[in-house]
């Protein structure tokens, strides 16, 4: 059976080794440069002299520092759009390896032959399932390894682990979200048992459930933290502290929000003499702490790999039932 399966996927698990090879050949010179430059400039040193603390004193070393982060996203800012197609990726695992395990089996009537065989549904599943899902697993380690690594500078001379895109290549969350997309491309084929309605099912609904826990429940996961600031002070926010700034702006004496968005100040001891906000206003902002990324990390990818395992559950009750 394992030697079957094999041979029913050895041209997807090819066709799937030549993309990761030209990933890597794409990934390993830029992500070399970008390192490089990453260390030339000296970003390392400065971003850990500036600490992690949210708020700090607008000094020399903030602006340097600042600058520093600013040539090399000049350089390398590009290569954001390229992080863009490592997140669509764990979804064409589901659309091209999840949907059609079962459903072109049993569209095209070969499950009945195995099933005359003297192999029972549960081992025929779990066999099928298993050995896909192994190789998936292990190649959703080595991509996860390889573009944290490939991400790490950008990140760093950026706002942080915890935004959007950067959180979702960087960590373990790819590794669950692959299973996730794989496990729910093979629960659409159980159901609908032609390949293309599953595929397509695989596609929406992995695309709906990252954006509803991405927008909706991620900045949820622990309470936000808020953060008011004098514009007549000397304190701005430390963009080394990797912090995921969810909402920002200017609020009067009133705590009125006036002006979403902004920002005033660091105005210095002389105060701001055109702060059109009026007396007594101040910066606020709304923030989830950049040491919560692991938190973060662990909590996603346990409600992902969960969902992966009610979608499995759910896949073989369904098997049970094809006739």
């Amino acid at each position: 059976m394992i030697w079957l399966t094999w041979r029913q996927h050895r041209k997807q698990a090819l066709f799937t080794l030549v993309a990761l090879g030209v990933l890597a050949a794409i990934m390993v010179p830029t992500g070399l440069a970008m390192h490089a430059k990453y260390d030339s400039l000296g970003l390392a040193a400065c971003r850990a002299a500036l600490g992690g603390a949210s708020m700090i004193t607008q000094t020399e070393p903030v602006s340097h520092c600042a600058s520093l982060a600013h040539q090399f996203e000049q350089q390398f800012g590009g290569m954001v759009f390229v992080a863009v197609l490592f997140v669509v990726l764990p979804v064409l695992v589901g659309v091209f390896f999840g949907a059609p395990l079962i459903s072109r089996e049993v569209e095209q009537g070969t499950h009945r032959l195995v099933w005359t065989q003297g192999v029972s549904r549960l081992h025929w599943v779990l066999v099928k399932f298993g050995l896909v899902g192994g190789i998936t697993a292990v190649l959703a380690v080595g991509y996860a390894l390889g573009v944290s690594w490939w991400f790490r500078p950008l990140v760093s001379a950026s706002t942080g682990r915890l935004g959007y895109i950067s959180f979702d290549v960087q960590g373990v969350v790819p590794i669950a979200y692959t299973l996730f997309a794989l496990a729910l491309g093979v629960f659409a084929g159980a159901f609908w048992h032609r390949v293309l309605p599953a595929m397509g099912i695989a596609l929406v609904g992995f695309t709906v459930v990252r954006i509803a826990i991405e927008v909706l429940a991620r900045p949820r996961y622990l309470p936000a933290q808020t953060l008011t600031f004098s514009p007549d002070g000397d304190q701005t926010p430390n963009l080394a502290s990797g912090d995921w700034v969810l909402s920002r702006g200017v609020r009067n004496a009133a705590g009125e929000m006036v002006s979403p968005g902004a920002e005033i100040g660091p105005c210095g001891p002389g105060g701001c003499g055109n702060n059109e906000a009026g007396p007594g206003s101040y910066n606020w902002m709304q923030y989830q702490p950049g040491d919560r990324f692991w938190t973060f990390q662990s909590i996603e990818t346990g409600l992902f790999v969960l969902l992966a395992a009610a979608l499995v559950f759910f896949a073989l009750r369904r098997v049970r039932t094809i006739a």
